[in-house]
């Protein structure tokens, strides 16, 4: 028996077999990458054509295209001229280095590594692992082709930051898309070091284990050119870090603070003269070709680095700065706060005095009937059982999320809330769970649900302006193409134009069929679109099905989150899409955002990445079409500018929406939060105050949690101090930090021409004004009241409190509102049974908000006075004729308001005052 060994140059036939088996493995899977790429794009493509905006596609994908291919050949070009000088020189020269150099002699390769390095072919090997570097460096880049568009496109800011007098727009777009360039330039310079290193290592250049650890001096000439090229980007990278000084915070001063002015930018200048001195010693080191000078370049400009970057501002600091620290950072900090009022746009805020008067009366109530019959009593996590309970009919409808909007219904602009009906497929029985089911017949939801926010039916019901299926219209807006296509439960593809209708309804035993004769989805007639999106899904069930037509479209991205990120991936999106009814049919409105982190000396917000932030996008979706159009409210915003450059044809002028759909436009709550947690700190303005945060707010607590819930903001209809008319708004009430009387409260105007335009009413700090924390521990200690909740939490039902103690300004004065429900312990049925209102001192609790307040503004102690002497003895005569007239006058006008007659309360209480004036005028004799 013969055993073959194969000798240098030549492979076993099993290494043969294996090498080929790697090679076939390598090409199906690159195969099957770009099967699936053309696949995405393919299907991109379709999908982008089929809703208007192709060429916005192009754009973004000719984008992408250009800065991977950029990328790619840059990286695999320097790479690649790395290996190959590592493969040109390597194994020339010998190891061993000059004694005067320190290096030891080192050993040959052993025999097996000089076989190995003999048959490697070496052009191929330098180029494919180049290349392969190089396709990750690229993939990990491509993501940021939005920001080299920006820099391509971007327009000034018009406004300069005040330390280097720069436009802010170079901070938007120039600086992030630098810090992209020098970091690129910083991995591809290692990774070239590292990729010629192991070639030279290969040939034996360098001798690395515990006996030998040398290096030829081609080594120490290839690395020491790339170190000068190191310390040549590390200087750029010093001037750059001039400008990041802008985004630094050390708890005082957000921005270049005094210690960054005067140690901080003078040490970067030492550091970028150091870098150059280091890059030229390094490439100096080309002909001299020792170890000792590119350590020393190293050393000199990482001693300076820790010196210059780390210590001298510190010790500066701790010595220097902060025993003087408000006198020395005072300039700076008014700079952080002028700055950072400018990013949020909270320069913009309003500020105006509120007396907090005491002047409430029912009078003052009916001049406001608006915001008294707006005051919004049912609470979404209440109001949603309910609508589950009583509308989705079926298990397979999901109300999803339940919004606040108004209306102008019989002639009364009216606040409501409203839900949309969505199908969710998973819902369906378990054995209906079939794929006819899920993507062609079951394809849709079915109208919505809508309620006022104050009324109620008898027994503790929300009295509905929308119910039913298909939709009725009881006082709310008709619906006349009530299917939902595309909303926030929409997570698969369904099938539309099969060969059956889809179901539409229930009604009774049967149900109703339908077929959609709109202009949604993508045409799937064909095989080869068929076998697409067949591959596309995974789903063999697109080619084998007798369902599909020719005249068949298939609706995919039917979540609007999803369907806008798609199209728009550099918008930022409010969390809360909201139904809109308008001309009969259903829209989505969803708020958009235009952000950046690289505002110059402002405040990050908590928790996200950005320090900028403007809602300059409305977007409009059609809930049975699909069609998105997205509108620019905000002309003004650079960044939104910058992207109308380079998308032409994304944004219509915010004119060319629809009238109607104009009305509904509202100030988004994300933003709104975002600028009410900044404004707690940064509405004061004095540097001095600031520093020592004497004044700064915070939210109200809420009752739960131990205390540690805070109060949300909340949309309102109600007419400002001085205003003529009842608005809708955005309004939350602020408190002193560790303190729980309120002093001031923000509100955001929602309903145009004003939109947008912020206020803040601030209460005189010598005034204690109470906040919703207090009014609720008067609440709790009512005796009545807790009684009252005490015995029904005994009774089999559970009392379940509004989630906001409403803060309700009035006038100058402030009224408060709660809503309380019951639910029996084991239903899911919630019923608005009690409404607590509270003023001044006086808290009270009623079956209706009309009962409420006029028990508030009625009982003894709470009405005004009537002037005029009390008779001893009985009252007989006109006098006693002239009582009773005022009494039945004061039973009439509390009457009118149990039941909501506003109109009818004030002239009973008009006709009251009449008699009591009377009645006055004959006691005193005038």
């Amino acid at each position: 028996m013969t055993i073959g060994i194969a000798g240098p140059g030549r492979k076993a036939p099993g290494q043969n077999a294996v090498v080929r088996l790697i090679i076939v493995a390598v090409a199906i899977g690159i195969f099957l990458s770009l099967l699936g790429l053309a696949s995405d794009l393919l299907v991109d493509w379709l999908w982008f054509s089929s809703i208007g905006y192709f060429q916005v596609f192009l754009t973004s994908i000719g984008a992408k295209v250009v800065v991977f291919f950029i990328v790619l050949a840059a990286t695999a070009g320097l790479l690649w001229l790395n290996g190959w000088f590592a493969v040109r020189f390597a194994g020339r020269q010998s190891t061993q280095v000059a004694s005067a150099a320190g290096w030891k002699a080192a050993g040959t390769p052993p025999p097996a590594l000089l076989a190995l390095m003999r048959d490697l072919p070496w052009p191929w090997v330098i180029a494919s692992g180049a290349g392969l570097l190089a396709l990750f460096v690229a993939a990990s880049e491509v993501g940021n082709w939005g920001l080299f568009l920006q820099f391509l496109y971007q327009v000034p800011f018009g406004a300069d930051d005040p330390l280097y007098d720069k436009d802010i727009g170079f901070y938007l777009f120039s600086l992030p898309v630098y810090i992209l360039i020098k970091n690129w330039m910083q991995l591809t310079l290692v990774l070239g070091a590292l990729f010629a290193g192991a070639v030279y290592w290969a040939h034996g250049d360098i001798e690395y284990d515990a006996h030998h650890r040398s290096m030829s001096p081609t080594v120490i000439a290839h690395g020491s050119a790339l170190l000068g090229l190191f310390f040549a980007v590390k200087a750029w990278s010093c001037v750059l870090d001039r400008y990041l000084l802008l985004y630094a915070d050390n708890g005082v001063v957000v921005g270049a603070s005094y210690t960054d002015i005067h140690v901080g930018i003078p040490g970067l200048w030492v550091l970028i003269g150091l870098s150059i001195i280091a890059a030229f010693a390094a490439w100096a080191n080309l002909w001299v070709r020792t170890y000792w000078l590119p350590a020393a370049s190293f050393m000199l400009v990482a001693i300076g680095s820790f010196v210059l970057s780390g210590a001298a501002p510190v010790l500066f600091r701790q010595f220097l700065v902060k025993p003087s620290e408000l006198q020395l950072e005072k300039p700076y900090i008014e700079r952080n706060i002028a700055l950072t009022r400018k990013a949020y746009n909270l320069d913009q805020i309003s500020a105006r005095p509120f007396a907090a008067e005491q002047k409430l009366s029912l009078d003052t109530l009916e001049a406001n009937k608006a915001t008294i019959e707006n005051i919004r009593l049912w609470d979404w996590l209440p109001l949603s059982d309910t609508y589950a309970q009583l509308q989705e009919i079926r298990t397979y409808y999901k109300f999803h999320d339940l919004d606040v909007d108004r209306y102008w219904l019989d002639g009364a602009y009216q606040s409501v809330m409203l839900s949309a009906r969505e199908l969710r497929p998973s819902l369906l029985p378990p054995n209906a769970q079939t794929w006819v089911n899920r993507h062609v017949l079951f394809t849709h939801g079915n109208g919505a649900v809508m309620s006022p926010v104050t009324r109620k039916s008898t027994e503790g019901l929300p009295f509905f302006y929308l119910r039913d299926i298909p939709p009725v219209a009881d006082g709310g807006p008709k619906i006349q193409e009530p299917r939902i296509y595309y909303g926030e439960e929409s997570d698969s593809y369904v099938i539309v134009k099969g060969s059956v209708p889809e179901f539409d309804y229930p009604k009774g035993k049967d149900n109703v069929y339908a077929s959609y004769d709109g202009a949604g989805g993508v045409p799937i007639g064909t095989m080869a679109r068929k076998m697409l999106f067949a591959y596309y899904f995974n789903d063999p069930n697109l080619v084998l099905s007798s369902y599909i037509t020719t005249e068949s479209r298939i609706m995919i991205r039917r979540d609007i989150h999803e369907q806008v990120q798609t199209i728009a991936p550099f918008l930022r999106l409010d969390h809360d899409p909201y139904l809109v009814i308008s001309d009969g049919r259903m829209f989505w409105m969803q708020d958009a955002y235009t952000t950046s982190s690289y505002f110059p000396s402002a405040q990050p917000a908590a928790g996200l990445d950005l320090n900028y932030i403007r809602n300059s996008v409305k977007i409009i979706i059609d809930a049975y079409n699909g069609t998105v159009d997205f509108y620019l409210i905000d002309g003004a915003d650079p960044v939104a500018a910058t992207y109308q450059r380079i998308f032409p044809g994304l944004f219509k002028p915010f004119a060319a929406m629809p009238p109607d759909l104009q009305k509904h436009i509202r100030y988004p709550e994300d933003l709104f939060l975002i600028q009410a947690r900044l404004y707690q700190t940064y509405h004061m303005d004095a540097a001095d105050v600031f520093y020592n945060r004497e004044d700064l707010w915070q939210f109200p607590r809420q009752p739960g949690g131990g205390g540690a819930a805070v109060m949300a903001p909340y949309y309102i209809i109600m007419r400002l101090p001085g205003e003529p008319h009842a608005e809708f708004f955005l309004m939350l009430p602020m408190v002193p930090s560790r303190r729980d009387n309120m002093i001031a409260w923000l509100a955001a105007r929602c309903d145009g021409p004003d939109y947008g335009k912020m206020i803040v009413y601030e209460f005189s700090k010598e005034k204690l004004v109470y906040g919703p924390f207090q009014i609720e521990a008067r609440i709790n200690q009512n005796t009545e009241i807790s009684q009252q909740i005490t015995l029904w939490n005994q009774m089999g039902s559970r009392v379940i409190r509004g989630a906001n103690l409403l803060v309700i300004p009035i006038e100058n004065s402030i009224l408060y509102v709660s809503p309380l429900y019951l639910r029996a312990e084991q239903g899911h049925l919630p019923e608005l049974k009690r409404v607590i209102a509270a003023y001044g001192e006086h808290v009270v609790m009623k079956e209706t908000l009309a009962e409420a307040l006029s028990a508030l503004f009625t009982e003894p102690g709470t009405a005004p006075a009537v002037s005029g002497t009390r008779e001893k003895g009985p009252v007989t005569g006109p006098a006693a004729s002239q009582a009773r007239e005022a009494l039945d006058r004061y039973n009439q006008a509390v009457e009118r308001l149990k039941s909501g007659d506003w109109k009818g309360f004030g002239a009973e209480f008009d006709a009251m005052r009449d008699v009591l004036e009377k009645m006055n005028r004959q006691s005193t004799g005038h």
